[in-house]
């Protein structure tokens, strides 16, 4: 079991399923399908946890009702959310539009932020720190948190010069521009510096990639068909970091956050269920 340290959203998720494709200038319909826990670092935080590890959740969340649930059902999960400060703001909400294919839109309504940069974080010991946040101020944070012998995993956006001092940055192909998907280790170089060891960049129902100077892995995903594509990308982190708490090189760690990732498109949920997350991880057990 790893300590990890999530940096990243929570969120209220409201459900939309269209019955049409979204399409700009479109008269849409759609039916109201509940709202449920989501955000980028709660998704990430949820899926480890269910692995076994042992995760705080660095994030904020308004006085409000909606922010006391969210808690609630995240401690429940076991994730520790003692990280989590309270402000004098509601809570993030996000409106999910899912078409009839499973590809979602999100709508963020409002944001729930910290105004200054969490430095609570050199407090918390950890063996992983993912950044899923995007905040440009937080290189001073992750660069004295590797010092102090944690990994840090980092998510872009941003891709701001030197903003990210990672040992591994994680994107989505739909984030990057042509030229930064045909050049990504010296986008890696670019915004983390001398610390990259590696680029990771996923590519939706092709798989995903990871690169560094001298190595190019590649692993394509199953073909499954998709009811709901929100948190694929968080599914996806959870499994890369759940490889290498485990000591997978990356190679292999890609190939658990491909399963992770493809699994999680067939859930309708924003986050892994827990013993689909248990399930993923049967094969790691036999070669651990």
């Amino acid at each position: 079991m790893a300590r990890i340290v999530v940096i990243g959203a929570v969120a209220r998720d409201e459900v939309i399923r269209l019955t049409g494709p979204l399409r700009a200038g479109g008269h849409l319909s759609g039916v109201a399908d509940g709202i449920r826990l989501g955000g980028g670092g709660a998704n990430t935080a949820l899926a480890l946890a269910a692995a076994g590890h042992a995760v705080r959740l660095l994030a904020a969340v308004g006085h409000d009702a909606g922010g006391d649930a969210l808690l609630a059902e995240l401690a429940a999960a076991g994730v520790d959310i003692s990280a989590i400060v309270r402000l004098d703001q509601p809570t993030t909400h996000s409106l999910l539009c899912i078409d009839p294919d499973g590809e979602r839109t999100v709508i963020n309504l409002c944001r729930c932020e910290e105004r200054d940069p969490p430095e609570r974080l050199l407090d918390m010991p950890a063996d992983l720190v993912y950044v899923r946040s995007r905040r440009a101020d937080l290189a001073p944070l992750l660069t004295a948190t590797a010092r102090r012998g944690a990994q840090v995993v980092a998510h872009l956006p941003p891709s701001l010069p030197d903003s990210r001092p990672a040992s591994i940055l994680l994107a989505s192909a739909s984030d990057l521009s042509e030229q930064e998907r045909r050049s990504l280790w010296a986008l890696g170089r670019y915004v983390a510096g001398d610390e990259v060891r590696w680029v990771v960049m996923t590519e939706g129902a092709a798989g995903a990639r990871a690169v560094n100077e001298q190595e190019q892995h590649r692993v394509a995903a199953e073909s499954v068909q998709a009811l709901d594509t929100t948190g694929a990308g968080d599914a996806f982190a959870a499994g890369l970091l759940h490889g290498l708490a485990c000591g997978q090189a990356l190679p292999e760690a890609l190939a658990m956050a491909v399963r992770f990732g493809t699994e999680s498109i067939r859930w309708t949920r924003s986050a892994l269920p827990v013993v689909v997350v248990q399930r993923l991880l049967v094969p790691v057990a036999r070669n651990t």
